[in-house]
């Protein structure tokens, strides 16, 4: 028999209606409620995420952007502990630990402490877990995770949850962030999402950082050294004559490095050998200086040095021979020794503007430099005066060119056999409208070192190729040459042998008539290249003669190996034939040595006939000289010409004996 259902009452109906209403409500609260504080833990989440951005892009630093962000994520979790490490910028991938966030420094002192001295690479501990997986990490209880080296200490401080998250450049991780609790806590999610986009945030506040700290970097160092560079160097040496003002025995001084002979690294070895040694020298001069001084290189090869809070002068000197001595030690490049010409200038000259105190220094370089290879010179006031007569002098040659104020003089080349000439040397003057006719010594260095010795030596081969031109039309049975000295750099230029080849051909003259002399110095600074342009002029039936014998290399190797038709003794050994035994011995040597290898040899300067006479006796075959003539205007050179030679001067009993 079935059971009979009992028939609900209406109030029973109403309280179920009710009780369903009732839960319906409560769950539409609750969920209403979750909303809210979803949506209020996103709104602080927007808001935690807009002051650390605004916060980080005011920074100066990278390391306060982090500092920002590790204060202002502590302040929204409440987590007593914050740390920022930094990913070193080389091969290693070390995590430099920098910044902290500690509620109470003194109890977590020791973790800082350990933290600090703790190297994390990638997968070591939370910040190298971060490191290697680029994502956020968590850790509900650090004292119970088997990869946290700093465990035992969480355990005795009270530090228990952890969470960390990576800073991102794209997907290359820069720095990590990891934060502790005092209690176990178990993921929040979300709060790892937010950390993520605070994350990337920061990348970017930081790839900006870097960027401006590389384009400032950039502006005040050298590309190539990573030195200092001139804008920095005179900064630094801005505040130490500000310092010098206010302290009454403070003294500092400035270096000036030039390197002697670095061009023929360069040109010999090539620019990445010669951009090796640029390196090294910096690191070298950086070696033995203190940490207040400043090594800077201003552009070529120089280099600049500030020695600050010297004390005294003399600590200059010692300074300085420290530096020589470390070159010295370390540059020797294919047997080519490198040396340094330093000028000095001292703070006690009293000077108001940085650029003024460099300027003496580099005057006081090039004074060393005239004065040989790996010298120091300490500036005074005269050499002030001297630079600026020789600006004016530069000056002046930029415009004599233009002007046409130079001219060729011809000194006669003797043949010591027969008195005759056998050729001239072109000399070149300067008449100067105020200040008469200047002699080469006084302009060609000037010259060469601000690049008009191109330009110069340029207009002296048209000049003596127009005069050959001339000389050949005049006397057509007597054949003259002219020889012009050469500047090794006329020999870089491009197409240099073309333009001399055309200069023949345009003026219709012999090649062999044109004589070209460049010191023995001068070609062996180049050799390797030399010996192939000797070899092209020879071809060409250019002669070439080598000046100034026996005051640099007189390598008897090297004038075997190099086309060269003559040789010049120097005019300091000719002056002291007689009153000097040895200095005799050397011209003796010479005339042998050219008689063995072939050499035309033409002696200079002389000036006595017991010179003549010694010359004579050693069978040497040619002579100039103010014995037999000084240098003189073309219309002077035409008459000696025609007085066709200088046999009345030759000693008789030799000019018979003398063979031809």
């Amino acid at each position: 028999m079935a059971t009979q259902e009992m028939p609900r009452t209406d109030s029973e109906v109403l309280k179920r209606r009710i009780e369903r209403e009732r839960k319906a409500r409560l769950s539409a609260e609750a969920i209403a409620e979750r909303g809210m504080r979803q949506l209020y833990q996103k709104q602080q989440e927007v808001e935690l995420l807009r002051q650390v951005a605004a916060a980080a892009n005011e920074a100066q630093t990278i390391e306060d952007a982090m500092q920002v962000a590790v204060d202002r994520v502590c302040s929204y979790t409440g987590w007593p502990v914050g740390h920022a490490y930094i990913l070193a910028q080389d091969s290693s991938r070390q995590l430099v630990s920098s910044v902290w966030h500690l509620k109470s420094p003194e109890r977590f002192a020791t973790l800082r402490k350990i933290s600090n001295n703790t190297i994390f690479t990638t997968g070591v501990g939370l910040p190298g877990r971060v490191l290697a997986s680029g994502s956020p990490a968590w850790i509900v209880d650090v004292t119970k995770d088997n990869n946290f080296p700093r465990a035992k200490l969480a355990q005795d401080i009270g530090v228990r949850a952890a969470f960390g998250f990576p800073v991102l450049i794209g997907k290359e991780v820069v720095a990590v962030l990891e934060f502790f609790s005092d209690t176990p806590r178990e993921p929040d999610e979300p709060l790892l999402e937010a950390m993520a986009h605070i994350g990337t945030q920061l990348g970017r506040v930081i790839e900006r950082k870097r960027y401006e700290e590389k384009l400032i970097h950039n502006a005040f160092h050298d590309s190539l050294t990573q030195l200092p560079n001139r804008a920095l160097f005179l900064e630094r040496l801005a505040q130490a004559l500000a310092r010098a003002k206010r302290r009454k025995n403070y003294l500092f001084a400035v270096l000036f490095l030039d390197l002697d002979r670095f061009k023929l690294v360069n040109d010999s070895m090539g620019h990445s050998v010669g951009d090796g040694l640029i390196r090294e020298i910096g690191e070298i001069l950086q070696q033995g200086l203190r940490a207040g001084d400043t090594v800077a290189r201003l552009g070529g090869d120089e280099y600049a040095i500030l020695l600050d809070d010297i004390g005294q002068a003399s600590h200059t000197s010692r300074a300085v021979e420290r530096i020589r001595r470390n070159l010295e030690s370390t540059l020797t490049f294919d047997r080519i020794f490198v040396s340094a010409s330093i000028g000095i200038a001292l703070s006690s000259t009293g000077y108001e503007r940085p650029e003024e105190i460099l300027r003496d220094a580099d005057i006081a370089m090039y004074r060393a430099k005239s004065q040989g290879r790996g010298l120091s010179v300490v500036f005074n006031a005269n050499m002030h005066e001297q630079a600026v007569k020789l600006l004016y002098l530069e000056s002046d040659l930029k415009r004599a060119l233009d002007r046409q104020e130079f001219c060729l003089h011809y000194q006669p080349i003797v043949s010591l056999t027969t008195g005759g000439i056998a050729g001239f040397e072109g000399l070149i003057r300067w008449q100067h409208p105020n200040r008469g006719l200047v002699p080469p010594g006084d302009f060609i260095p000037v010259a060469e070192e601000s690049e008009l010795i191109l330009p110069i030596t340029q207009w002296a081969l048209n000049e003596a190729s127009v005069q050959l031109r001339k000389w050949k039309e005049q006397f057509q049975h007597c054949p003259i040459s002219v020889s012009v000295n050469l500047n090794t750099k006329y020999f870089t230029k491009r197409n240099f042998l073309s333009e001399i080849v055309a200069l023949i051909a345009r003026n219709g003259f012999d090649p062999c008539s044109l004589k070209l002399e460049i010191t023995e110095s001068q070609i062996m600074e180049r050799a390797e290249s030399m010996s192939k342009i000797l070899v092209e002029l020879d071809n060409f039936g250019i002669k070439v003669y080598v000046d100034d014998f026996g005051t640099g290399y007189s390598s008897l190797s090297y004038l075997s190996k190099f086309r060269v038709h003559a040789i010049k003794v120097d005019r300091s050994f000719v002056s002291n034939l007689g009153n000097d035994e040895r200095n005799s011995t050397i011209v003796r040597t010479i005339i042998a040595l050219g008689h063995q290898l072939g050499l035309n040899v033409i002696a200079e300067g002389i000036e006595t006939e017991k010179q003549l006479q010694f010359l004579l006796e050693e069978g040497c075959q040619h002579g100039q000289g103010y014995y037999f003539s000084k240098p003189v205007p073309e219309a002077k050179a035409v008459e000696l010409i025609r007085a066709n030679g200088f046999s009345e001067l030759i000693p008789p009993p030799l000019l018979q004996s003398f063979p031809s």
